[in-house]
């Protein structure tokens, strides 16, 4: 992922805190000789506090095609992209120029955590996974306790395997016009407001923040 300066996450909390909201990704793990690579979708918890780089935790079904790849190379990517929208060239025209000389772009925050990936196979490892994810996904509770031996779900830890990423570089992308003069940003804000398209708010709000920040 090529990352201009003016698109870099301005600090750590920057990228955490989007990813705090934005707990939904594709794994992508190596092939296995010359195969093309896995990318899975799925749902994953990320806790900053464990290392330098945090860790993410998830699970999936025992019968996925990408174990024997995983073990063969732990090292994965979980990608998350979001709060994604198109910019028409005219809105990006530079002022004293024809509109249709602007160039259209599209707009979106990123974040790519590399690690190693561990498999979890025990059963009372995959349970207190479940319930950190049940915590983060579902907080007001009104599901019963993951346990292992214990109805209703402990019969189905057999089914899944979880996996604990050790996260090991971190990249993170904010694209939304920073290299663009303030006129030019400013009469996209504006556009994206009247506009009001899905991921035009989230992407205005961006703006916004960056510009402040900046």
């Amino acid at each position: 992922m090529l990352i201009h300066p003016w698109d870099a996450a301005a600090d750590d909390a920057e990228w955490q805190q989007w990813l705090a909201a934005h707990d939904f990704g594709q794994l992508a793990v190596n092939g296995l000789d010359g195969e093309p690579p896995f990318v899975q979708p799925t749902h994953f918890l990320y806790d900053p506090a464990p290392g330098p780089h945090g860790e993410v935790l998830l699970h999936l079904a025992r019968p996925n095609p990408m174990w024997p790849a995983l073990a063969a190379a732990p090292q994965v990517t979980l990608s998350v992209v979001d709060d994604h929208t198109f910019i028409p060239g005219p809105w990006h025209a530079v002022p004293g120029t024809p509109p249709e000389h602007g160039t259209p772009t599209s707009y979106y925050a990123a974040v790519q955590l590399t690690g190693t990936a561990h498999v979890l196979d025990d059963p009372q490892a995959k349970a207190d996974l479940l319930e950190r994810q049940l915590a983060h996904f579902q907080p007001d509770g009104g599901i019963a306790p993951v346990a292992p031996g214990q109805e209703p779900f402990g019969r189905k830890l057999a089914g899944i395997r979880g996996v604990r990423i050790e996260v090991t570089r971190v990249r993170a992308k904010f694209k939304y016009g920073g290299n663009k003069p303030e006129e030019v940003q400013r009469r996209v804000t504006g556009l994206l407001a009247d506009r009001a398209a899905p991921g035009d708010a989230a992407a205005r709000a961006h703006q916004l923040r960056r510009r402040s920040a900046g």
